[in-house]
């Protein structure tokens, strides 16, 4: 994989039962953070609301694109990027045996 290459993330995140909509308020500023750093591609974000099977409780998944494979690495060592990130871990929680969320990448196929 060349180091420009866009690397797709969808995050899973278990939100916990009258936090959606401070979540979500985090969400919002999530993203133009990230684009002012240059850590994402243009490509604006999706967000998804909805549940899990057999699971209560608000499941959302975002769909953004890190700039390349070292713009996860270098977000992680941002104080406002942790900042943002830290404000999301109390609104989530562990359910139905998976964790509060999870964070897997891609890379487009074709």
């Amino acid at each position: 994989m060349r180091m420009s290459e866009p690397i797709t993330t969808i995050p899973h995140y278990r939100v916990k039962a009258g936090c959606e909509d401070e979540f979500l308020a985090i969400l919002d500023a999530h993203w133009p953070m990230l684009r002012d750093l240059e850590l994402v591609t243009d490509l604006e974000p999706q967000v998804f609301v909805g549940s899990e099977k057999d699971v209560e409780g608000t499941y959302v998944v975002e769909v953004f694109e890190w700039a390349n494979a070292d713009a996860s690495a270098r977000a992680h060592q941002h104080p406002a990027v942790s900042k943002v990130w830290e404000s999301m871990g109390p609104l989530c929680e562990a359910r139905g045996g998976r964790p509060p969320f999870e964070f897997p990448n891609f890379r487009r196929a074709r």
